[in-house]
């Protein structure tokens, strides 16, 4: 197989949109990323994937902290801005939740400590120990086969 068609086939997988955050030297930085899950409930675990040639892997590396912010359905453009879709410069404000950046208007945000990193292929997958959680209302950003989406009901 080749890298299209494994890329394709991971795409067949529908995800939720997430903004990993994280705070360097007072300076905030930002990734979009949906290589996100649960690991854990005692004690309360995550993990990220982050690419080896990504800014974001050294960032979180220093700060040994990051924010998992959950995009609601209206939040495709922060999507974009930080997937580097957007070739335009945009300002991002960024909230606190105890010292960690996160995205506000995010319908979970989600802090943590790192705990662990494993180097797996071209990736680093980070073990988050959570810290904090906020929860909004609202629909879940979907991404499936290279677009985003939106939930449907079926009432």
């Amino acid at each position: 197989m080749d890298d299209r068609q494994f890329r394709n086939a991971m795409g067949k997988f529908a995800t939720g949109v997430t903004v990993v955050a994280t705070e360097v030297d007072g300076n905030v930085y930002g990734m979009t990323a949906n290589a996100f899950m649960s690991v854990s409930l005692q004690p309360k675990l995550v993990v990220i994937s982050i690419a080896e040639k990504a800014q974001m892997l050294e960032k979180i590396k220093q700060s040994g902290t990051f924010s998992v912010n959950i995009l609601a359905a209206e939040q495709k453009e922060l999507s974009m801005i930080f997937a580097g879709q957007l070739k335009e410069h945009r300002d991002v404000e960024f909230e606190h939740l105890g010292k960690i950046p996160v995205i506000p208007g995010a319908i979970a945000q989600i802090t943590c400590e790192v705990s662990a990193a494993h180097v797996e292929g071209d990736h680093t997958l980070f073990i988050g120990k959570v810290t904090n959680i906020q929860l909004e209302d609202g629909e879940p950003l979907i991404y499936y086969s290279g677009k985003y989406r939106k939930l449907e009901n079926d009432d």
